[in-house]
C-alpha cells in the first residue's frame, strides 16, 4: 500500500499589488469602511473608525459590505470607495 502526498502550493497567477501610500495626517480625510461580512466585522470596523476620526479630525464617509467573505470585492464597491474615501479600513479575522 502506498500513500500519495500532494503539495497545495502553486505558482501565483497574478503579481501582488502594492498598497497605496499612507497619508501623513488624517485630519480632514474621509474614512471608508469595507465590511468583509465576517462575524462582527462591521461593528469592529465602525468602532475603530469612529475612534480614529475622533482622535485625528477625520470623518467617516461611508460603510460598505462585500457580498460575502470568501470572494473578492465587487468592482463597483471599490470604485465607490475610491471616489468617496481617502483611507479605507477593511478586514477582520474570526
Amino acid at each position: 500500500m502506498s500513500i500519495r502526498i500532494f503539495c497545495p502550493e502553486g505558482a501565483l497567477g497574478v503579481q501582488p499589488m502594492r498598497l497605496s501610500a499612507r497619508p501623513d495626517l488624517l485630519a480632514g480625510r474621509r474614512i471608508g469602511l469595507l465590511d468583509n461580512r465576517k462575524p462582527n466585522a462591521g461593528v469592529l470596523l465602525a468602532r475603530v473608525a469612529q475612534r480614529l476620526a475622533q482622535r485625528t479630525g477625520a470623518s467617516v464617509s461611508l460603510a460598505l459590505q462585500k457580498s460575502n467573505a470568501a470572494v473578492r470585492c465587487e468592482t463597483d464597491l471599490l470604485d465607490k470607495l475610491g471616489a468617496e474615501a481617502d483611507v479605507v479600513l477593511t478586514g477582520s479575522g474570526d
